[in-house]
């Protein structure tokens, strides 16, 4: 009866006593042993044993010469990060992975090194680190002006006798860049979506705000191919510069421009046949902000009745940049009353611009500016609830809604003696919208 079962269990389960035979074999010596498979109908299995001798192996030597080589306590660890609007030296350093007593010492003793960490989110930082992290040394890059070509480098290194800092400047290398996109909801999400840096989706919306309602007139399924500038700073991306061309497909209708800077001129946008594109008004005195408050009635945030609001407001932070529409003369800058510090703009055709409530006043009564010239900044002065902007429109004194003032245009055609230059620089970034659209094709496959 028992060999009965023995044989059953054998014919169930082959693998499994095969196994367990296996081990019982090397268990027993030093031996060597042939396992064979108790399947039944099992091809014979020629058996040998075959021994070699093998050389003995220093591994304990091994391991002390490669630490010797390359000691732990001796590898230099590199990490990056950006800084952030609510950074301190610890909270930084944190994020950086650096735990450094002197480090974070020196950094809040130095006001240079607070300036330059501190006074703008954004800007790129780099470390080098021991294996115990402490520092070795940081560097953090940043462009000082929006329109300029260079970029400042701040040097923080260890050495003998503390931490030094030195601060250069070099040049920005310029790349251009390809993208496209398709809308799905609104402009910015797209714009999102296809990693356009904001800077350049706002010069793509003031492009071409005079002719498409980004709020209303948008369709699901427009799209939009661009090329632009990316600044780099030893091999880093830091920043987005001009939009060099741009396309826009809205409804079915086809809007085109480009970038152009005549010799010993001012670059503006022109159509691809040449003809200037240049506003008389930009769409906002502020690069990036929202708008708070619209242009008619609503309720006064202070007194809480319903009364006419002249202008619109812009949320911002206080010091953000404002600057002015066009161009014109100061007619005003000074304090008045409830606008706190207001700077007022004339321009051709009895035009005026008005800004309200800034924190700082750059221009004089007098003074000529041009568009985009910075004149103040956002601020809380006056009558006023929080940090913001109040822009007014004025035509002939009567107020108009300063979301109005982006149709006007200057439809001037380039100069004959640039345009063999225009032709050329155009026909190429034909070639580099054309590729840019071949990214959105692909990308809706």
């Amino acid at each position: 009866m028992f060999l009965k079962q023995f044989a059953s269990l054998i014919h169930q389960h082959p693998k499994r006593l095969a196994a367990l035979a296996a081990a019982l074999l090397l268990s027993i010596g030093g031996g060597a042993y042939a396992v064979v498979t108790l399947e039944e109908n099992a091809n014979p299995v020629l058996v040998r044993d075959i021994l070699e001798t093998i050389q003995n192996v220093n591994a304990q030597g091994q391991a002390t010469n490669y630490q010797a080589a390359t000691p732990l306590t001796a590898m230099t660890l590199v990490r990056s990060t950006s800084t952030r609007a609510n950074d301190t030296v610890d909270i930084l350093l944190k994020r950086l992975g650096i735990f450094d007593t002197a480090a974070s010492a020196y950094l809040r003793s130095n006001p240079e090194v607070q300036k330059a960490l501190f006074s703008r989110a954004g800007r790129m930082v780099n470390a080098q680190a021991t294996a115990n992290n402490a520092l070795l040394d940081l560097t953090v890059r940043w462009v000082e002006k929006d329109d300029t070509r260079v970029f400042q480098r701040m040097h923080i290194k260890q050495t003998q006798n503390g931490f030094s800092t030195v601060v250069e400047t070099a040049p920005l290398v310029v790349n251009h860049t390809v993208a496209g996109g398709v809308i799905e909801s609104s402009l910015f999400a797209a714009t999102d979506a296809s990693n356009v840096p904001d800077a350049v989706a706002v010069q793509f919306a003031e492009l071409f705000a005079g002719d498409i309602d980004f709020r209303r007139a948008l369709r699901k399924g427009d799209r939009f191919q661009m090329v632009y500038e990316t600044l780099q700073a030893d091999d880093e991306t830091i920043g987005a510069g001009q939009l060099l061309s741009a396309e826009f497909v809205n409804a079915g209708k086809l809007h085109q421009a480009m970038w152009f800077q005549e010799s010993g001129g001012k670059g503006q946008y022109y159509s691809l046949e040449g003809l200037s594109l240049r506003k008389a008004f930009l769409t906002s005195p502020l690069k990036y902000t929202r708008v708070s408050s619209g242009f008619g009635i609503r309720v006064h945030p202070i007194s809480r009745d319903k009364r006419a609001h002249k202008g619109i407001d812009y949320a911002a932070p206080t010091g953000t940049p404002v600057r002015t529409v066009g161009d014109g003369t100061v007619a005003f800058a000074g304090v008045q009353r409830g606008y706190g510090n207001v700077i007022e703009v004339a321009h051709r055709d009895n035009k005026t611009t008005v800004f309200a409530h800034l924190s700082r006043i750059d221009v004089k009564k007098g003074q000529k500016v041009e568009q985009g010239a910075v004149i103040g900044a956002v601020g809380s002065t006056g009558f006023s609830t929080g940090p913001h902007l109040h822009f007014e429109f004025r035509v002939d004194g009567e107020h108009q809604d300063p979301l109005t003032i982006a149709n006007e245009r200057n439809t001037q055609p380039i100069s004959a003696a640039a345009k063999p230059a225009f032709d050329k620089a155009a026909s190429v970034l034909k070639l580099q919208l054309k590729d840019a659209s071949t990214i959105v094709q692909a990308r809706a496959q």
